[in-house]
């Protein structure tokens, strides 16, 4: 038996379209958290330099979007190296969710956990982008399916595997037992700002609003009998004016923020920072003691003793597609430059 681990679920708002502004400030949030003790800390979909939330309200914005490009952050880039760097000063790992820029000014919804000695232990992206992302968005790949790491937190803690998948990627059943294949303890939901369903009036998809993403979060913890970290961005007035969101459906009006800890049963663990109107930021901390996961998949263990694998399988393709394939140094080369 190990020593419960203190983590830190982000519930904030990043500096919407700046990327140097937003890098100061997840680096004030990482140290923030060690401070308050935690070893792990998550961020939400996208956090830098926030969630795109105009192209549910217009599908087509030439300036926002290019504004945006320069403003997303490249894998390997001085941006990069500062969180890094906060990371290890702190000892404290953490999973960032953020905008990808690539070499030919593609972007991607993108994920990387970060390990407590400032090492960048996986990194993906979004495998299909929802909807109105794809009108900014690009696909990830074959690689983007190693989406678990093990982290080493040294001799009280030991080593935990900790998971990320981004926003609905949460409804697609066979990426979710791929992931859960994997074995994570620690798993972290990313998700945008969230608005409350309107009821069955409300002309959008329940399973877009703040109950039904958090249903989709704990659907997951159930189903993978792992720690969920369910995080949200705020998105505020001056952020929805200058996204100019007033008439979309995500980042209509000031909240957003609705981030909890989930436990392996499924139940809610933490409660709302500000009393849940989602306006208010801050960090939310919980001690998760592990052995409830090993207890939780007694009962359940939908990759293990509640599996029939001689009657259902799932078939995986972990190539990386490339625009032009070869071999050798060269191609290695190539890759590497676009952060793959």
């Amino acid at each position: 038996m190990v020593s419960p681990i203190r983590i830190a679920a982000v519930q904030a708002e990043p500096v919407y379209l700046d990327l140097a502004a937003s890098v100061i400030k997840a680096c004030d949030l990482i140290r923030e958290a060690a401070k308050g003790g935690a070893k792990l800390v998550a961020f939400s979909e996208c956090w830098l330099p926030g969630y795109p939330a105009w192209i549910w309200a217009r599908p087509v914005d030439v300036e926002m979007q290019t504004r945006y490009i320069y403003n997303s952050l490249f894998i390997h880039s001085p941006e990069m190296e500062l969180l890094k760097a906060a990371a290890k000063e702190h000892s404290i790992a953490a999973v960032l969710g953020f905008s990808e820029r690539s070499p030919t000014n593609s972007v991607y919804i993108s994920q990387a956990i970060i390990s407590p000695e400032g090492e960048v232990l996986t990194h993906r992206r979004k495998l299909k982008p929802t909807h109105m992302e794809r009108t900014i968005f690009g696909d990830g790949s074959g690689g983007d399916l190693n989406n678990v790491a093990e982290i080493d937190f040294g001799a009280e803690h030991g080593k935990i595997k900790v998971g990320c998948l981004a926003c609905w990627e949460h409804t697609q059943p066979l990426l979710k037992y791929h992931t859960i294949s994997q074995g994570e303890a620690i798993h972290v939901a990313m998700w945008p700002p969230l608005a409350p369903s309107a009821g069955v009036e409300d002309p959008g998809l329940w399973s877009m609003s703040v109950e039904g993403c958090q249903n989709l979060s704990q659907t997951y913890a159930i189903e993978s009998a792992a720690y969920v970290l369910h995080t949200t961005a705020v998105c505020n007035q001056e952020s929805i004016e200058a996204l100019k969101t007033q008439d979309g459906i995500v980042c209509r009006q000031p909240g957003g923020g609705h981030s909890c800890v989930i436990g392996p049963d499924g139940r809610r663990l933490t409660t709302p920072i500000g009393g849940g109107t989602g306006v208010d930021e801050g960090i939310v901390y919980a001690d998760l003691d592990l052995g409830k996961t090993v207890a939780t998949r007694g009962f359940i263990d939908i990759i293990g003793h509640y599996s029939r694998p001689d009657l259902l399988w799932l078939g995986v393709d972990k190539r990386q597609k490339e625009v032009v394939v070869g071999a050798g140094p060269a191609a290695a080369a190539d890759r590497e430059k676009d952060g793959r």
